[in-house]
């Protein structure tokens, strides 16, 4: 098995590519240990010591490190863990677990009649913006809207990336104004 590493804009995280499915739609982002039990596979990468999140896509992982360590001690223990994840077989994720769609999150908020302008908004991020952040092993859904201001989770590569901001401002809410109008400013949560 050869699982290609690629970096990605957020110097934490490092995306490797198992050259296999991950997960065959959705995605899930595990950031305790707690919430690890989710996935084998995410249980497996936590057992590395210095493993702060794991983020599973349609064909990657991405794994977010403790800022003091260095990626080249930690890439063998990551390459070895999934590595031993796939060659016994084990599923991705534990019976009974669920991966997000991105779509109709939990605890969304907006008022319902701006629910036709959200509609716009999510298939904007849908169609547009999520493909994108997914080459950088990360992913951007819909939280709200309330007055102008479209509010986003920001996971995977994407949370704690210092260049987020820049993503945020000049990529998606130049996107998202352009489309609609009524769109003023957009805000990470």
């Amino acid at each position: 098995m050869f699982i290609q590493t690629e970096a990605t804009p957020n110097p934490a995280t490092l995306k490797f590519l198992p050259g296999r499915d991950v997960l065959a739609s959705g995605t899930l982002e595990v950031t305790t240990e707690d919430e690890a039990k989710k996935s084998p596979l995410a249980e497996g990468l936590f057992a590395v010591p210095g493993i702060t999140g794991v983020f599973l896509g349609a064909d990657f992982i991405t794994v977010t490190k403790r800022g003091d360590l260095d990626w080249q001690h930690l890439k063998p223990a990551i390459l070895g863990a999934i590595m031993d994840h796939y060659l016994k077989g084990k599923p991705i994720l534990a019976e009974g677990a669920v991966a997000s769609t991105g779509m109709d999150e939990e605890g969304e908020f907006f008022d319902p009649d701006d629910a036709a302008l959200v509609g716009t908004i999510k298939e904007l991020l849908e169609t547009r913006v999520r493909p994108a952040v997914a080459q950088d092993g990360g992913d951007i859904t819909f939280k709200g809207f309330k007055e102008g201001v479209v509010f986003l989770n920001m996971k995977g590569s994407c949370a704690g990336c210092p260049s987020s901001t820049a993503t945020l401002k000049q990529g998606i809410e130049n996107l998202l104004r352009h489309f609609v109008p009524e769109v003023q400013e957009v805000r990470p949560v």
